[in-house]
């Protein structure tokens, strides 16, 4: 009865071709299921999207319908919601063993916690963990992943590659001591050859490098370096690569690769709001993906046992919602200017009443904040969410000449985040900083100004190298959405979501 319900599920919602269970036709063909980026995103988001128990859903009536499936995840299945605050990636883990996850690698978010924490939630895997390009020797994590795995299907080898990216300058140091990085592309590589030369047919490389990012390597990168990868699955950047757009400018899914011939790459965005369906013909070497929704039609089908384990942590999770800080009058929708500044603001009046005198300006970045700040009453676990990382506000004495190579830094990310007192402009053909003022001056290349910022990018983090040269003045004891909260509770807060600054401080001229 179960399987004629998911078989029926497969055939009406997923309109998957050949609908006659398994039969012999479909031996030769692998579906591979994919997610990335879901960031810890266990219950739909506030747009009634995506949803763990939901994703279940598909992923069963997949199973159900078609002979051969492997699901597989690239990484960042953790950090951006209360779970992971509360709970350090248990939550993740024991859902994505009940999902039956095949194939799992590492993000950068996977070592938010440190090492130990890592080792001890990923050796209670079910999956493969792959990484080509770590070496965890040194490390807690020695010996829990493999390069790549191998699976046969009606005697057709497929070879899984795991690649991840370069730690240096996003992961913060303590977090990966003891790992050493090869450098993605010459390893996703040689493992492919390596493979090939085994008798391996179909390589599919699983990485987090990012769909097309400038610093370091990225999946367009491999592929066009590339002559033995067949299918590219990716994480990190967010990109939602979806192969019915077929507009101009869309991110596309198939990309020549060094032999001229063309390769699959594929990423399904971010939040869990989207599942990967690839089908390979083994037989053949043809592709076909698309992208599913995961949504609110698939509420009825969701299974008890995956409820269950959910409702464990939802009380906890429910109850920090709950604790009612302050108001907030308006919106300030996570990725808008508004509320970059918010935050840019937040940091600046934080640090100054923390250094005991006026600091001369705050530097923020868009990857700290995690959600949306939603009108109306404020709550704890509203706050957590939206800056959940184990952040502390940093002084620092920093050079002007520094501060200027680090809005050069800023202006190659398409802007950051700067206190109200500050406007950069910059060419945006080459990033080059073209004015840079404080409180209405020139930013002198000989003076040192006293900035607030996070402790994260203090440390070079986010690529902001400079920032590390500049020496600390003092920190703050308690950790950065503590700060929020508390400045909340005190009315602190009132007189910047009063009126929301939609200034894009930092702009291409």
């Amino acid at each position: 009865m179960k399987y004629a319900r998911l078989l029926l599920a497969a055939c009406t919602a997923l309109v998957i071709v050949g609908c006659n269970g398994k039969a012999d036709s479909d031996s030769d063909h692998l579906v591979i299921l994919h997610t990335n980026d879901t960031h810890s995103a266990i219950e739909p988001d506030a747009k009634g999207l995506g949803g763990i128990a939901r994703r279940q859903v598909l992923i069963d009536s997949v199973r159900a319908a078609r002979a051969n499936v492997v699901l597989i995840d690239a990484g960042d299945a953790v950090q951006g919601s209360l779970y992971y605050t509360l709970f350090s990636g248990e939550v993740e883990r024991r859902l994505m063993n009940e999902l039956g996850y095949d194939i799992q690698i590492l993000g950068n978010h996977e070592f938010d916690k440190g090492l130990d924490r890592l080792a001890a939630e990923w050796s209670q895997l079910n999956a493969s963990r792959l990484s080509a390009n770590y070496d965890f020797s040194a490390t807690p994590l020695a010996g829990l992943f493999t390069p790549s795995v191998v699976k046969e299907f009606n005697g057709h080898k497929v070879g899984f590659i795991g690649i991840n990216l370069d730690p240096s300058g996003i992961i913060s140091e303590a977090n990966y001591e003891g790992v050493s990085y090869s450098e993605a592309i010459e390893a996703a590589n040689a493992e492919a050859a390596r493979l090939k030369a085994q008798g391996v047919t179909t390589v599919i490389a699983v990485t987090h490098i990012g769909y097309d990012l400038d610093h370091g390597a990225s999946d367009l990168k491999l592929a066009a370096a590339s002559k033995d990868i067949d299918v590219i699955i990716g994480g990190h950047s967010h990109t939602v690569v979806d192969p019915a757009d077929t507009r101009q400018g869309v991110p596309g899914w198939k990309v020549a690769n060094a032999v001229g011939d063309t390769i699959a790459v594929l990423q399904t965005g971010s939040g869990g709001q989207n599942l990967g369906e690839i089908d390979i013909n083994l037989a053949t070497g043809k592709v076909a993906a698309r992208l599913i929704p995961v949504d609110a039609r698939l509420d009825s089908r969701t299974l008890s046992a995956t409820n269950e384990i959910i409702a464990r942590y939802k009380t906890s999770v429910d109850s920090m919602r709950g604790i009612i800080v302050g108001r907030s009058p308006v919106e300030f929708e996570r990725k808008s200017p508004e509320m970059l500044n918010l935050m840019s603001d937040f940091v600046f009046e934080a640090g100054s009443d923390l250094l005991g005198k006026p600091v001369d300006l705050a530097i923020m970045n868009k990857g700290g904040i995690r959600n949306t700040l939603f009108a109306g009453d404020v709550t704890k676990g509203e706050i957590i969410d939206i800056a959940p990382f184990d952040n502390t506000i940093v002084m620092l004495a920093i050079k002007g000449s520094d501060l200027l190579e680090n809005f050069g830094i800023m202006a190659a990310q398409e802007g950051n985040g700067v206190s109200s007192n500050v406007r950069v402009a910059y060419d945006p053909a080459s990033y080059a900083v073209t004015s840079a003022t404080i409180s209405g001056r020139p930013v002198d290349p000989n003076a040192t100004y006293r900035l607030a910022t996070i402790d994260y990018l203090a440390a070079g983090n986010d690529y902001m190298e400079p920032l590390k040269r500049a020496p600390r003045l003092t920190e703050s004891s308690d950790k950065l959405y503590i700060e929020l909260i508390k400045r909340f509770e005190a009315g602190k807060m009132d007189h910047l979501t009063a009126a929301p600054d939609k200034t894009i401080r930092m702009s291409a001229q």
